[in-house]
């Protein structure tokens, strides 16, 4: 468990206010996602790492063999790593609670991340992930929120396994949203509103309720 395992960017909040980590897409870096986890929540501490693996030059969380064909023996290291990261961050802070959104290839090893570690995050946004395998959940999301959002035309993400995904976390008792368009992989302003309300409606760490 180390504050430093990956490059990353901290951008302060109040104190004892939320932890938001955010998680760019391929290609991208710590710089993608900070101004919108500020946007989102505007008193929390936001935290954006970098993914640690090269792509062709592009940046990314683990490794694929292709568009969809995941190497699984580097995205259990690259989850464990990234746990660890969290919790170090969360002892290191004491936050009031802890948020996750992660877009693309962020998203993804964010969703594997809860898999693992399913009392690590209060809340967690998914945008357009793509799972082609069916999760192990250590444990369960009960008392879990998970936002996902999806394109009825996305060329990665196809909507049959968004829907599959859904059914996989409600099956292990979280409780889902699932907001779509009818666009492709581009983050349109309805799934902006709807990580707004997550994170504004989500019970904190010390078991507030959801309002509504």
């Amino acid at each position: 468990m180390r504050k430093d395992a990956y490059i990353h960017k901290v951008l302060p909040g109040s104190p004892g206010s939320p932890l938001l980590f955010v998680f760019h897409g391929t290609g991208a870096d710590e710089n993608q996602l900070l101004s919108f986890g500020r946007e989102l929540l505007p008193s929390a501490t936001i935290v954006s790492p970098r993914g640690d693996v090269s792509e062709q030059g592009a940046a990314r969380f683990f490794r694929r063999t292709g568009e969809g064909v995941y190497d699984m023996d580097d995205l259990a290291r690259a989850t464990a790593k990234m746990a660890g990261f969290v919790k170090a961050h969360v002892e290191a802070e004491k936050p009031s609670a802890v948020f996750g959104l992660g877009y693309s290839n962020g998203a993804n090893i964010l969703a594997s991340v809860v898999f693992a570690e399913p009392s690590l995050f209060n809340a967690t946004a998914l945008m357009h992930p793509l799972i082609p395998f069916e999760p192990h959940v250590q444990g369960n999301l009960a008392g879990r929120h998970i936002l996902i959002t999806a394109g009825r035309r996305d060329p990665i993400c196809p909507p049959n396994l968004t829907t599959r995904l859904e059914t996989y976390l409600r099956a292990d008792g979280a409780d889902v949203t699932v907001e779509w368009h009818d666009g492709g992989h581009e983050v349109r302003p309805n799934e902006i509103e709807a990580a707004r309300r997550l994170f504004a409606l989500a019970p904190s760490a010390e078991g507030g309720k959801k309002n509504g």
